[in-house]
C-alpha cells in the first residue's frame, strides 16, 4: 500500500512506528497516528495546529491520559499496525481517490483521522480547542488544490506520474550486483527476528562484498562490516518471515529503496546498484541504517560525495545533462527544471548521440536559450529553494530509463533522453523545438542514423 505514499505521508507513518516504540505500546495506534501529523506538520497543517495553539507537547500529555504508557521493554521491536490503523489506512485511500489524487498525501492522512469516529482523537482535539470543522473544510480545499497548482507551465498534476510499486523482479534482480545484495539480505533475513526486510539487512548485506570498491570507500568513511554488526547486535528483536521472492519493505526501506531508484536515474544509470541504495539511505535519514552510521559518526555528505565521485569520473551523459539542465534553470532564476531544460542539457552536453543530433539539425544553445526564455520568463525562486523536476521531466526521465533498458544498455544516454523527449508532444522542449523548426520525425531519424552508423 505504501507505493502510493508520499514521502511526506510515509514519514507520518514511520514517526507514528517510533512514538508507539517511544510509548512502548505493542501496536501503532490511531493516537500515535495524529501525534506523528503534528511532528510532522509542515505549511499549511503546521499553520493549522498553530492556530488553535497545538504542540506536540501538549497533544502528547493529553493522550497520554488516554493510552496507558506501558514499562520500557528489553527489545526493540517494532511494533505493528493495530487493526483500527489498518482501517484508517483504507479510509485514507478511498479519501485520495475521491479528491481526484493519484498518491496519497499528508492532507489525506490528516483527514482520515480527524474524519475517525472510532477513536477518541476528536474528542482529544476539541479538548485543546481545535474547530474539527473548519480544519476539515480547509484541508478538503488544499486537497484540492494540489490536483490544479501550477509552479511552472508543466506542472500539471493530472499528468502526474503515479509512482510505480516496486516489483522485485524487474528491479532489484535486473542487476547481478544487487540481485546479490538482496538475496544476502533476504538470507540474513531468516536468521533475524525481523519480519520485514529493513534498512539495516540491505547495508549489513552489502557491507559482506569485501571485494567491492563500494566497500572500500564505506571502510575509508568508518564504515565496516565488523561495526555495522556490532552496533546492529543490540538492535535486532522482530521475528522472520519471507515466503516466495516477493521482497516485502518496512516503510523506511520502501522510501529508501525508491529514493535509490531516483538517485539511480539521476545519476544516469538504467539499473539501481548498490551504490544507489546506500545513497538512498543518506537521502532519507530514516531507519536502522541510518541511525547506525550516526552512531559511527558518519558525515552524510563526505560519505555521499566519495560514492558519487568515481561515479562523476565515468562521465555518464544523463548526469551531465541533468546537472546542465539544473544550471539553466538556475541562470533563469528558477527552482523547477522542465522538460526545456532537459534539452538545453541535451545540447550543452554535446558529445553524446543526443546532442549530435541536435547540431545536425542546426540547434544551437544560443537559439535554444532564446526561445525557452520566451516560453518560460525570467524568476527569483531558487535562491531559497530545492531544484526540483515538473512531473512531466520526470516522465521524460523514467522513459529514458525504460529505453535505455530496452536496449540493454547498463546507463541511460543523450539519446534515450532525446527520444524520451519527443513521446511528451506538448511539452514545453517540443514546443521549443517546433519554434526552432524541428519535429518528431527528424529527430528520431536522426537518433536512427547515428544508432546505425
Amino acid at each position: 500500500m505504501f507505493e502510493r505514499f508520499t514521502e511526506k505521508a510515509v514519514n507520518v507513518v514511520s514517526k507514528a512506528q517510533e512514538i508507539a516504540c517511544e510509548m512502548n505500546s505493542s501496536s501503532v495506534l490511531s493516537e500515535h497516528l495524529l501525534l506523528a501529523l503534528c511532528a510532522e506538520a509542515k505549511g499549511v497543517s503546521l499553520k493549522i495546529f498553530k492556530m488553535y495553539n497545538i504542540t506536540y507537547e501538549k497533544l502528547f500529555d493529553e493522550i497520554s491520559k488516554v493510552i496507558e504508557i506501558k514499562p520500557a521493554k528489553s527489545n526493540n521491536e517494532t511494533p505493528n499496525f493495530s487493526h483500527h490503523v489498518k482501517i484508517l489506512l483504507k479510509d485514507t485511500l478511498d479519501i485520495a481517490v475521491k479528491s481526484g489524487n493519484p498518491t496519497i498525501l499528508y492532507e489525506h492522512l490528516f483527514l482520515s483521522v480527524i474524519n475517525d469516529k472510532r477513536s477518541n482523537n476528536v474528542l482529544t482535539l476539541e479538548k485543546l480547542g481545535f474547530d474539527v470543522s473548519t480544519a476539515r473544510s480547509l484541508l478538503e480545499k488544499l486537497v484540492q488544490k494540489k490536483t490544479k497548482k501550477q509552479y511552472h507551465p508543466e506542472f500539471d498534476d493530472s499528468d502526474a506520474i503515479v509512482d510505480k510499486s516496486l516489483e522485485t523482479d524487474s528491479l532489484l534482480y535486473d542487476n547481478e550486483e544487487s540481485k546479490k545484495v538482496f538475496e544476502r539480505a533476504v538470507a540474513k533475513l531468516s536468521a533475524s527476528n525481523y519480519e520485514i526486510l529493513g534498512t539495516e539487512q540491505i547495508l549489513s548485506s552489502i557491507l559482506e562484498d569485501q571485494s567491492s570498491s563500494l566497500v572500500q570507500i564505506l571502510a575509508q568513511n568508518g564504515v565496516t562490516a565488523s561495526n555495522f554488526e556490532d552496533k546492529l547486535a543490540h538492535i535486532q528483536s522482530r521475528k522472520s518471515e519471507y515466503e516466495g521472492r516477493q521482497i516485502i519493505f518496512t516503510p523506511n526501506a520502501f522510501l529508501m529503496m525508491n529514493l535509490a531508484l531516483q538517485t539511480a536515474k539521476e545519476l544516469g544509470s538504467s539499473q539501481v546498484l548498490p551504490e544507489h541504495i546506500i545513497l538512498g539511505i543518506l537521502k532519507a535519514k530514516r531507519g536502522v541504517a541510518y541511525d547506525i552510521l550516526k552512531e559511527l559518526k558518519i558525515d552524510d555528505n563526505n560519505l555521499a560525495h566519495s560514492i558519487i565521485k568515481p561515479i562523476e569520473k565515468q562521465m555518464p551523459e544523463t548526469l551531465t545533462i541533468l546537472r546542465l539542465a539544473k544550471e539553466e534553470a538556475r541562470r533563469l532564476g528558477r527552482n523547477v527544471v522542465g522538460t526545456e531544460m532537459f534539452l538545453l542539457g541535451i545540447i550543452g552536453e554535446g558529445t553524446g548521440v543526443g546532442g549530435q543530433v541536435l547540431a545536425e539539425l542546426e540547434i544551437t544553445i544560443r537559439d535554444a536559450r532564446k526561445v525557452v526564455e520566451e516560453l518560460i520568463g525570467f524568476g527569483n525562486e531558487y535562491y531559497d529553494k530545492e531544484v526540483v523536476f515538473t512531473q512531466r521531466a520526470k516522465r521524460v526521465l523514467e522513459k529514458a530509463w525504460e529505453l535505455a533498458k530496452k536496449d540493454e544498455k547498463s546507463r541511460i544516454e543523450s539519446a534515450h533522453m532525446l527520444l524520451a523527449l519527443t513521446t511528451e508532444p506538448t511539452s514545453l522542449a517540443m514546443r521549443a523545438l517546433e519554434q526552432l523548426g524541428v519535429d518528431a520525425v527528424e529527430i528520431k531519424e536522426g537518433i536512427k542514423k547515428f544508432s546505425n552508423e
